[in-house]
């Protein structure tokens, strides 16, 4: 457009602007305070600052490419959207500002066109022209808006890793509140740690308190730090997944919960990956109502103990043992897993029997044989004690 036509539109800016501003104050709430605080003549200048570069774009009737007027404009609206973000606030307000103020000022300046006698072709024109230019501030701040969400959802995921690797790294109280406080992160009074697949912990988490710690591992196992979990619910919830749920914490001693989880992923062996656990605790878990597939460390609180000390164990087993060194290895195996059940079941012969699938007739002839070879062993308190740990748990080898 010609500067002729220009010009009764630049002399008459100011009064767009204000004109403008009021609109903007009275149709959107969200500004009001805004306008009428700290932040008021800023945002005023701003409004100035976009119809003159509006005014300008016009002058050079030239496209947006960065080295047109339209540039410092996009970036200062991509400020904005940032700045919106930063707040805490979507672009609702600033979206309808723009719109309210691209109806107040086209309707202005179309007014003013109209008495200075420009053509019906020239005032559509410029129709056009106001209503794009709206576009592509609103582009830019939906553009800063979005890119502002993204760093800073980038930036708190940074931080709250960095949390969950100061609480499993043991540092000092002091340490682990300060990255708490750093991260938004308000403590719980307990953490539970999980270690489920890599390939379910982004679905999985989504379920828990938004509080939960995400702590990548390998490329299959992930760990999750859950907060204040009430235990039952918990496992429902990772019955379909090869879970391991440690004990609940208070949140500082979380490291403890993981290192349990840990040592029951170990002695679980494949039924981390979904099979079931051989021995006693097993039959806790069915108890329980859990599925097979995600494993409770409360409940292998036997296995843990006992295996703490795997060669301590063997030697234990051995010496327990010792009295069947004159057995067929055949024999033994077989007398062994009766005095086995024989302990569990203090003595009852028929749910021995039940136990081993055999007839209580014969669990009465390998009891028999067995105080033949311990003796008053087997009255002794200091032995049922050796032999009730030594075979706790099914032999390893066998």
């Amino acid at each position: 457009m010609s500067e002729k036509t220009v010009a009764p539109l630049a002399q008459a800016l100011p009064e767009v602007a204000q004109q403008t501003i009021e609109a903007i104050t009275s149709e959107v709430p969200a500004y009001t305070e805004a306008f009428a605080g700290e932040m008021g003549g800023k945002i005023e200048k701003a409004v100035r600052a976009a119809l003159g570069t509006f005014l300008k774009l016009v002058a050079r009737a030239e496209g947006p490419d960065p080295g047109s007027p339209l540039a410092p404009a996009l970036e200062a609206a991509y400020a904005l959207g940032r700045g919106e973000a930063r707040q805490g606030r979507s672009l609702d307000a600033l979206l309808a500002a723009y719109r309210v103020g691209a109806r107040v000022a086209w309707r202005e300046l179309a007014a003013i066109s109209v008495r200075s006698g420009q053509p019906a072709s020239t005032i559509a024109h410029f129709a056009e022209l106001v209503f794009a230019y709206i576009d592509e501030l609103s582009a830019a701040s939906v553009t800063g808006h979005a890119d502002e969400l993204a760093l800073s959802g980038r930036e708190r995921r940074r931080r709250l890793e960095r949390l969950a690797q100061v609480l499993l790294a043991g540092e000092p109280p002091q340490v682990v509140a300060t990255a708490a406080e750093q991260a938004d992160w308000q403590p719980p009074q307990t953490l539970t740690a999980v270690l489920l697949p890599a390939s379910a912990s982004r679905s999985i988490v989504d379920l828990l308190d938004a509080r939960t710690l995400y702590v990548p591992g390998d490329d299959q196992t992930t760990v999750l730090l859950v907060p204040d979990a009430t235990r039952a619910p918990l496992l429902r919830l990772l019955a379909a997944e090869r879970a391991v749920v440690g004990p609940a914490r208070p949140w500082l001693q979380v490291r403890d919960s993981l290192d349990r989880a840990v040592r029951v992923a170990r002695i679980a062996g494949p039924s981390a990956s979904g099979s079931s656990v051989a021995g006693p605790s097993a039959a806790g878990s069915s108890a329980s109502g859990t599925s097979a597939s995600v494993i409770d460390a409360e409940d292998h609180l036997v296995e843990l103990v006992v295996g703490a000390d795997a060669r301590g164990l063997a030697d234990l087993r051995e010496k327990a043992l010792a009295p069947l060194a004159g057995e067929t290895d055949a024999a033994a195996a077989k007398l062994v897993e009766t005095l086995r059940s024989w302990l569990l079941h203090q003595g009852r012969r028929e749910d021995v029997a039940a136990d081993l699938f055999v007839h209580p007739q014969t669990v009465r002839y390998r009891m028999t044989r067995l105080r033949d070879i311990y003796g008053d062993r087997l009255k002794d308190p200091a032995w049922i004690l050796l032999l009730t740990v030594a075979l706790a748990l099914p032999d390893p080898q066998a």
